[in-house]
């Protein structure tokens, strides 16, 4: 008469390894790639074209040199460290937008919120300085 089976719990071994390791091995896999994703994206969430706009701009201020060119891109990185390109495209809003006289210029010169993302431009922009020049 054969053995009865008995219906293998959670942790039944298969090739050495219990049920719940597996599924935990899968778990932090999966963990790693979204989060090496993440954190690339994190460190270099500025568009290509932002990035060469602002390297160009530096340039153009600083002489067209490779020196320049080298100086730029690191300060442009920094910024990218420092500061996300959320608040990044804020301050430069509100930058442009400075610029504009009368009434609707001042309106965006006032509110605390537009200074404070200028501030925080510029406070990255004088640690990139610090850094690259």
């Amino acid at each position: 008469m054969r053995a009865k089976r008995r219906n293998p719990g959670p942790n039944y071994r298969r090739r050495g390894r219990p049920a719940g390791r597996r599924r935990w091995l899968a778990l932090f896999a999966a963990t790693l790639l979204l989060c090496g994703n993440a954190g690339a994206a994190g460190l270099n969430d500025y568009p290509t074209s932002v990035r060469a706009d602002y390297v160009f701009g530096c340039m153009k201020a600083n002489g067209d040199s490779r020196t320049a060119l080298d100086r730029c891109s690191c300060s442009i990185d920094v910024i990218a460290s420092l500061l996300p390109y959320d608040r990044y495209v804020e301050a430069e809003t509100v930058l442009s937008l400075n610029q504009v006289p009368g009434f609707f210029g001042a309106m965006f010169r006032s509110p605390p919120p537009a200074k404070a993302a200028v501030d925080a431009l510029r406070r990255a922009q004088a640690e990139a300085e610090v850094r690259c020049f």
